[in-house]
């Protein structure tokens, strides 16, 4: 299909384009990647009448450390992720989430920015982004905030952006030693969006005993999820086979799944159970295989 009439606006400066979204509030839509917003265009389920284009916008793509925090910027695609070396080495979680985004043809475009923005509970980084306990930057005419990402989601497609907000900012704690973590998506086909996913984040201590632990919820409710009383449950303990089957059914409990031709709801239920095991397992593998 094609999209209705929009005018289109391409800022040079982050100033220019929040001005943009000032004047032409609930009217105006920003563009990034454009594989959320596109498609909606297409079927005229979303009709802005003004169309921002962010990529003109200098300095929003990067990755690196600084002051303890892992910071991406809102604007770094998908596939600049998956291969960041310093992703690779050192997050493991946020590679292995970069690279089941779509397909290749989605990667080459989409922002991870964008995939936070859009508020859509099975969009991947969301709950890896729990897991991790980022916060996320948020430029607007009143200058910058930073939130908590867990605050970020407040129901189906919508966020705590205001319409002349700007998410610009990823920013993720540097992991202590011996963390690591992992994302198990479980989809029908490459490139679906999950029937259901889980997003872990954990350290160990010299015993293997669970120090921290993050756990974030893919396509099970009408947010993304952070599985809280199975990160509890975790501290202290070893990895055993009773204590995997409690962090499963625990982080169960806090999925609130649909039924839809994806699943049951029960079905979902038991997926993530099983994923969490899955994930917990791998990644203390990998904890255990970097030998810090």
């Amino acid at each position: 299909m094609i999209p209705g009439p929009f005018e289109y606006h391409s800022p040079t400066s982050l100033a220019e384009a929040i001005d943009l979204l000032g004047q032409y509030g609930d009217e105006a839509k920003l563009l990034a990647g454009g594989h959320s917003l596109i498609p909606l265009m297409k079927l005229r389920l979303a009709q802005p009448a003004h169309l921002v284009d962010l990529n003109s916008v200098p300095g929003l793509d990067y990755i690196h450390e600084e002051q303890g925090h892992l910071r991406i910027g809102a604007l770094t695609r998908e596939v600049d992720v998956e291969y960041n070396a310093l992703i690779l080495d050192r997050y493991p979680l946020i590679a292995d989430t970069a690279r089941v985004v779509g397909d290749p043809l989605v990667r080459n475009m989409a922002t991870l920015g964008g995939n936070l923005a859009h508020g859509d509970p099975a969009n991947d980084h969301p709950a890896t982004m729990l897991a991790l306990r980022a916060t996320v930057a948020i430029q607007g005419p009143n200058g910058e905030r930073v939130e908590p990402v867990d605050d970020l989601f407040v129901g189906l497609l919508t966020t705590i952006l205001e319409p002349d907000e700007i998410l610009t900012e990823i920013r993720i704690p540097v992991p202590p030693p011996r963390s690591s973590g992992t994302y198990i998506k479980l989809e029908r086909k490459v490139g679906d969006y999950a029937i259901a996913a889980v997003a872990v984040q954990i350290t160990l201590s010299p015993d293997n005993s669970v120090v921290q632990a993050g756990i974030g919820l893919t396509a099970v409710g009408l947010t993304p999820i952070r599985a809280a009383a199975a990160e509890r449950f975790l501290i202290g303990k070893q990895l055993d086979k009773a204590v995997l089957q409690e962090a499963g059914e625990r982080a169960a409990a806090a999925a609130d799944p649909s039924i839809d031709l994806r699943g049951s709801a029960e079905y979902k239920r038991a997926m993530v159970a099983e994923l969490t095991q899955r994930a917990l397992m791998k990644a203390a593998a990998r904890v255990m295989s970097n030998g810090s």
